[in-house]
């Protein structure tokens, strides 16, 4: 008979071996997790993040980290810890380390926008060389720099089970960003990859290079962030002319760049052809009207695989806008369209409000929302965005409404499996 998981009594046990006070926000969620019943089949995963809001926190530590990590040994019943927003730096990063090679049961560790730096990122890195479980890690906004980020490469030219690896906001430089895509050139298991807002300095666009050559051979990758490259045209043409090969790719997230016109001319182009892409977010770059008809007249007369797409802040006008509109007309297999923070004129808001009434597009698949004023059209903004089909749960938590998104989830869930 399996023994009671109890990790309360047992931190409270740990802490006093240890004379280190207890943490009265980890007590609360080890004792929430002991009413678990699902801890005895599914395993649980402990959401200590020092940003909730629901319950009083006190942050995380790297001694009270330590003392965690030393109850958690002792059980198989946790596969996922949440730490985000917490105060846990290189010294955090040593314990979460030592745990990491002893541990064979935990699959997703979420460490983001804590302090933990470069030293900190080569334990992590290293203990992964042996770890066989963990499948999912997050370091967003921890300040790794290029040499941390330079020791996650090396990991994943080892390291055969990781699956999904964020390294977004940490201050990363070109060369491990060309490092980690050599690496995923031959990396059979990682299937999403966040590598947004690095430190570049060149105007070359070396890194998007190395990274278009990684999609050439690579035959694992279902997700990609690429968000804040300065990434121009010429990075967007290379990276196109690599996915006219890639049959993996469904996810690429080109949001907070440079692309303009010319770019989305060639996305254009390879949305005729390509037939595995099913998401595309463009958020935040300057396609305009010509960019938005490219991409609209792909949509319309060729593409039917795309499943979403967002040009949120694109200056694009009622031109563009309408004709993508009248593609969701043509185009059933386009279900989600974000628009927000364009330029509405009275033809895109009547459009977009027609197919939100016909009932082509929902409204939890859109950012807009028509209302009238005088017997005029307008469009309001929702809060529903792309980020919200992100593999890895948003910071402000879970998504609200599942069944209303469950048939993009359903398409990104048969990417996990794939």
């Amino acid at each position: 008979m399996s023994v009671p998981p109890d990790l309360h009594q047992r931190y409270v046990l740990a802490c006093q071996d240890k004379g280190h006070p207890e943490n009265p926000f980890i007590v609360h969620v080890l004792q929430e997790a002991d009413k678990n019943n699902e801890i005895w089949t599914k395993g649980i995963t402990l959401k200590i993040a020092g940003s909730n809001h629901l319950v009083p926190v006190q942050r995380v530590t790297d001694d009270d980290l330590q003392v965690l990590a030393s109850v958690l040994d002792s059980t198989v019943f946790v596969t996922g810890l949440d730490l985000r927003y917490n105060v846990l730096t290189d010294a955090g990063a040593r314990h979460m380390a030592a745990f990491l090679q002893e541990n064979s049961t935990l699959q997703y560790l979420n460490l983001m926008f804590n302090d933990i730096g470069t030293s900190g990122a080569e334990l992590i890195a290293r203990a992964l060389h042996g770890n066989e479980t963990l499948a999912c890690l997050r370091m967003t906004g921890n300040k790794i720099g290029n040499k941390g980020g330079m020791f996650f490469a090396s990991m994943l030219q080892i390291n055969s089970t990781l699956e999904k690896l964020d390294l977004g906001d940490c201050d990363m430089g070109a060369e491990c960003l060309i490092a980690i895509a050599t690496a995923l050139t031959h990396n059979p298991s990682v299937k999403a990859v966040n590598l947004s807002r690095p430190l570049l300095y060149s105007q070359q666009e070396e890194t998007t290079v190395h990274v278009a050559l990684m999609l050439k051979s690579n035959s694992s990758l279902v997700e990609l962030h690429l968000c804040k490259h300065e990434m121009k045209n010429f990075g967007v043409e290379r990276l196109c002319e690599a996915l006219y090969g890639n049959s993996c790719l469904r996810y690429l997230d080109l949001g907070c760049n440079k692309i303009t016109q010319d770019g989305a001319r060639f996305l254009g182009e390879l949305l005729k052809w390509n037939q595995t892409l099913q998401i595309l977010d463009l958020n935040a770059n300057q396609v305009e009207d010509v960019g938005a008809l490219c991409l609209a007249e792909a949509l319309a007369l060729h593409n039917r695989t795309l499943r979403a797409l967002s040009v949120v802040s694109n200056n694009i006008s009622g031109k563009g806008l309408v004709a993508l509109s009248d593609a969701m007309k043509t185009n059933m297999e386009l279900s989600c369209i974000y628009i927000w923070g364009n330029k509405f004129d009275e033809a895109a808001c009547t459009a977009f409000s027609e197919l939100i009434g016909t009932g082509r597009l929902k409204p939890c698949c859109t950012d807009v929302e028509p209302y009238e004023v005088e017997g005029q059209t307008h469009l309001a903004e929702l809060s529903h965005g792309l980020q919200k089909h992100y593999y890895w749960t948003p910071s402000f938590g879970e998504v609200p409404n599942k069944d209303a998104n469950a048939a993009l989830h359903s398409w990104l869930s048969q990417s996990r499996r794939e």
